[in-house]
């Protein structure tokens, strides 16, 4: 019995430690204190109303939720500018009728962040996310909130990562 807990412990051990790269994440905001998110414009073609505004709180919420930086209107230690340069929608594939059985809602937003406290972590940077769904469905209320909050969610997760994320 005794070497049935020494298997049971080494296949857990396996199981935890074994199991590819583990890597951990910590916020880098080194002495900053204060950030500031400038609207973004819906540059994009297909012009979706309210979408720069929602995007901006979005990034905004995400940092305050996030960190204990203070959110502030103008000469953030941290700034946040950019705009949404693509939102479209696109089907994905389709029957033999040539009808789309799935559709894709695409948005990309162009990023520029600027540390003054530290210009070399500067960047300017386009990031992209979809949304997939039904192509029999419309892209309107509760359907359309799902879609945003999904592209929202990653798109200002990924933007946070590549500006304040550390790996250690």
């Amino acid at each position: 019995m005794k070497w049935i807990k020494h298997i049971s412990a080494f296949f857990l051990m396996l199981i935890l430690f074994g199991c590819g790269k583990y890597s951990f994440t910590t916020t880098d905001i080194g002495n900053a204190k204060t950030f500031q998110v400038t609207l973004f414009e819906n540059n994009a073609r297909l012009v979706e109303p309210g979408i720069d505004t929602d995007f901006t709180e979005s990034l905004r919420n995400l940092l305050v939720n996030q960190t204990q930086l203070n959110l502030v209107n103008t000469a953030g230690d941290l700034t946040y500018e950019g705009e949404i340069i693509e939102y479209q929608i696109s089907p994905t594939s389709a029957n033999s009728n040539n009808r789309a059985t799935q559709n894709r809602l695409s948005m990309t937003v162009n990023v520029r962040f600027f540390n003054t406290l530290d210009e070399q972590k500067n960047f300017e940077k386009s990031f992209s996310f979809f949304f997939d769904y039904d192509g029999s469905s419309l892209l309107q209320g509760s359907l359309k909130n799902t879609a945003h909050e999904e592209i929202f969610e990653r798109l200002t997760q990924d933007i946070f990562n590549e500006s304040l994320a550390s790996s250690f």
